[in-house]
């Protein structure tokens, strides 16, 4: 019986598949996307603001000073950093709440709770004001005995800030429920058993992991509550220097064919969007890592 020596049996290498490139390279496809992504944006969005501007300065600085300065105007940019600068705070709290409610706990119901989050993205914003008409309203349910009290709600600022509060409060919480739910429990829990109180858990541990994305959602949120329209339509009984935001304060003055004033008016309204896209960007460039890893989330 011969007996095989097995130390000098020469075997085959073992094939490894080749390592999938790093980088699709289709260069003739790869130019027409970007040209055709370019038109795209030049279209839909630096065309019309360009237009905003260009129409709102087609009188000379002086008329557009006059129209943006006029009390209406200021009025209606007061109005509107009032509604946003309570909405947006009210929906960072809510939106760190419910995302750590459905991320840390297992809970009857949670599905539920996700859907009620999401609901105002499948509603219509005009269907989000007409709820509080229907609940505050002079007709309303409660519409007796608001008026018996004296108190207002709908045509008042308070009205503003309930139909702006509906329709954005899931931005916060949708941008923090994944990233909640990517990170589990384990730090807290150990914070937890080491004797840290519910408060200190939040404020060390909770909050650090999620602050750019907390700061990704309000600045979302802000941009929604500042240029919402539909919700506060219904709502704001257009009463000039009263209740027109200025969205609503934009679409007065085109009525009335005063369009270099809309589009003043307009280009405000574009330029705190502006503003908020810079804000965004600076924050980027100066915690690019950090922001990274809080988007793979």
């Amino acid at each position: 019986m011969t007996v095989l020596d097995t130390h000098h049996v020469t075997r085959p290498p073992i094939e490894r598949p080749p390592a999938p490139p790093s980088r699709i390279r289709l260069p003739g496809l790869s130019i027409l996307l970007v040209v055709a992504s370019v038109a795209v944006m030049a279209l839909l969005v630096i065309m019309p603001l360009v237009t905003v501007f260009h129409d709102a300065l087609s009188k000379g600085l002086g008329r557009y000073w006059a129209s943006i300065s006029e009390p209406d105007a200021v009025a209606a940019v007061k109005l509107t950093l009032l509604v946003a600068s309570i909405s947006v705070p009210l929906n960072a709290i809510f939106g760190v709440a419910a995302a750590w409610v459905i991320a840390k706990f297992e809970f009857k119901g949670k599905g539920f709770l996700l859907t009620l989050i999401d609901l105002p993205f499948s509603m219509s914003p005009v269907v989000s004001g007409l709820v509080w008409v229907l609940i505050f309203g002079s007709q309303g349910w409660f519409g007796e005995w608001l008026i018996d009290h004296d108190v207002k709600i709908i045509f008042a600022t308070t009205g503003l800030v309930l139909a702006t509060i509906l329709v954005t409060f899931p931005f916060v919480a949708r941008e923090l429920i994944p990233l909640m739910q990517d990170q589990g429990t384990d730090e807290e829990a150990a914070a937890l058993t080491l004797g840290a109180g519910g408060f200190t858990t939040f404020w060390k541990i909770t909050l650090p992991n999620i602050k750019w994305a907390l700061l990704y959602g309000v600045l979302l949120c802000n941009a929604r509550a500042m240029g919402e329209f539909g919700a506060v339509s219904v709502v704001s009984g257009h009463i000039r220097g009263l209740t027109t935001t200025l969205p609503l304060h934009v679409e007065v003055l085109y009525n009335d064919y005063d369009f270099v004033g809309a589009f003043a008016a307009a280009s405000l309204l574009a330029s705190l969007g502006l503003v908020t896209l810079v804000l965004k960007t600076v924050l980027e460039w100066r915690h690019s890592g950090e922001l990274s890893a809080t988007r793979r989330h």
